[in-house]
């Protein structure tokens, strides 16, 4: 049976046996008998037989031990009433189409009132745009018939003047028809702009981090469970972290890291290029800087700009400046307003640069180590791809992060993020959480989210697909973009730190890491 058919089924369906087996399984895990009017119920009770009172405990234990398979498989089954968006464009001209669609799917990432609002408000205006359009059209059709009977009557010597009249009546109708429709345009585009992604089938329904579904857990048995020091002692033990010169430079969440720890930094950074290339990724040298329309191409624009360091002395083509706080921008604009060919796709690229974020809604948490920074190091993957291989092309993305942390022995789970905690610009997203011993809880790792053509509109990004014999001369299609950590190298580090770390406060080096550190198997004083 396939995943996709064991998902399908829901536990009131499970048979009788396994409902029993599962309630054992509590009754096993409990370390207390029935006791009082229960107990002597049950011990009364011929074999085979059950009061229903019993019936009811046992179905309801049977249900708590099956919660957290259900919340695993339940994940691949939409999990809500919204519509469907399959199909869906976010687009002006086709939004009254799809209006409740699309304002059913602002509402399951927990908009406002005034953003479901704001799609009615957008389809109004581009109805007041279409009507001022047929206004100025109108007019210009009179203004150019005019005109040529303008020029007959002069021939013949007839009085023009009432008719230049109407002309310039017609003119005047034209330009203030345009000038309003431009400025509704704009209106409408802000409006649009603002607008979330639509949801996958896939993404489940949810309210925040809470209500994300874990799909899988790798390495529970290599997971370090007690009291084990954190990664910025281990650093420091071994004289690889200098926080305060961090802070006579740059401030609050910048780090120095020194000597071996510097080197185990540069090391992950190598292997994780090196690996992506094998599986067939192009390694890109991008900028660090980019412009407004680059941000607004992908997302983080309009919404995220307190997330964002701006440049105040320089300007790109004459728009704001920001350092980049990902390289899923500039990889990803690369073609903004290009016309790609079907057998350029699909494009997979890696970058290793270092990310800039102000993390203006996070003041106060996670204030030590290494976390949570201003500035940190990350391989990003970013592929164009035709849509039709999108979800493909999307669990390979995923694969190829989740190998990086099996090689490196790291117990992690994959957990979908639910409705209201995917990203602004993705349809559905997989986070990567890490085993992180001093925390004794799992981190974020690695988030890989498939955005299916919402970039690419953003970007007037476009391909032609090739000629066939049913469509000979294809129309130019938007294609799907995605994008994953693989992985960042700040919380990897932190990650490898922890998790390999020995009583004595050395760390053992992975074997995979091992030629990147001359053959170095153990990080120590």
């Amino acid at each position: 049976m396939s995943n996709r058919q064991c998902a399908s089924r829901r536990p009131s369906c499970a048979s009788r046996d396994r409902l029993q087996a599962a309630a054992v399984v509590v009754r096993a895990q409990s370390s207390s008998a029935p006791s009082g009017a229960l107990a002597q119920e049950l011990s009364s009770r011929r074999p085979g037989r059950m009061s229903r009172i019993a019936r009811m405990v046992m179905l309801a234990a049977a249900a708590r031990a099956w919660r957290p398979l259900v919340r695993r498989a339940g994940r691949l089954r939409p999990l809500s009433a919204r519509p469907s968006a399959r199909g869906v464009a976010l687009e002006l001209r086709s939004l009254k189409d799809s209006a409740a669609v699309v304002k059913a799917h602002v509402q399951a990432r927990g908009g406002s009132d005034d953003a479901i609002a704001s799609v009615d408000a957008a389809v109004a205006l581009n109805a007041q745009r279409a009507a001022l359009q047929k206004d100025r059209d109108a007019a210009l059709a009179t203004r150019k018939k005019l005109s040529g009977t303008i020029g007959k009557a002069m021939k013949n010597g007839e009085d023009v003047d009432a008719l230049k009249a109407e002309v310039a009546e017609a003119g005047v109708i034209a330009d203030a028809a345009s000038e309003k429709m431009e400025a509704i345009e704009v209106e409408a585009t802000t409006l649009l702009n603002a607008l979330p992604n639509t949801l996958a089938d896939i993404t489940p329904e949810g309210r925040d981090e809470s209500d994300n579904v874990v799909l899988r857990e790798w390495g529970a048995e290599l997971r370090k469970v007690g009291e084990y020091q954190w990664h910025d002692d281990l650093a420091a033990g071994l004289q690889g972290f200098d926080p305060e010169a961090a802070q006579r430079v740059s401030g609050a969440r910048f780090a120095v890291l020194k000597g071996g720890v510097a080197r185990l930094e540069r090391a992950l950074a190598n292997y994780f290029l090196d690996t992506h290339l094998r599986n067939g990724y192009e390694e890109i040298s991008s900028p660090l800087l980019v412009s407004r329309s680059a941000l607004e191409g992908t997302g983080q624009l309009p919404k995220f700009e307190d997330d964002l360091f701006r440049v105040a002395n320089h300007k790109v083509r004459g728009e704001d400046a920001f350092l980049i706080p990902t390289s899923e921008v500039p990889l990803t604009n690369f073609w903004r307003g290009e016309t790609l060919q079907e057998k350029d796709l699909p494009i997979r690229m890696v970058a290793h640069t270092p990310c800039f974020r102000a993390e203006a809604g996070s003041y106060g948490r996670d204030t030590r180590g290494l976390i949570r920074q201003h500035q940190f190091g990350k391989v990003e993957l970013v592929k164009v791809v035709c849509p039709e291989n999108a979800d493909a092309e999307a669990d390979a993305l995923l694969e190829d992060a989740e190998s990086l942390l099996k090689a490196l022995e790291l117990p992690y789970r994959a957990v979908q993020l639910c409705a209201g905690d995917v990203g602004f610009s993705a349809q559905r997203c997989v986070d990567l959480e890490v085993w992180l011993p001093g925390q004794q809880e799992y981190r974020e790792v690695s988030s890989c989210s498939a955005m299916g053509d919402f970039q690419a509109r953003r970007m007037n990004l476009r391909y032609k697909p090739a000629p066939s014999p049913e469509d000979k001369k294809p129309r130019p299609r938007f294609p799907c973009t995605m994008n994953g950590s693989g992985l960042a190298i700040g919380r990897a580090l932190v990650a490898v730190l922890e998790n390999h770390q020995n009583a004595d406060g050395s760390v053992s080096v992975p074997e995979v890491l091992r030629p990147y550190l001359g053959g170095l198997e153990v990080l120590s004083k």
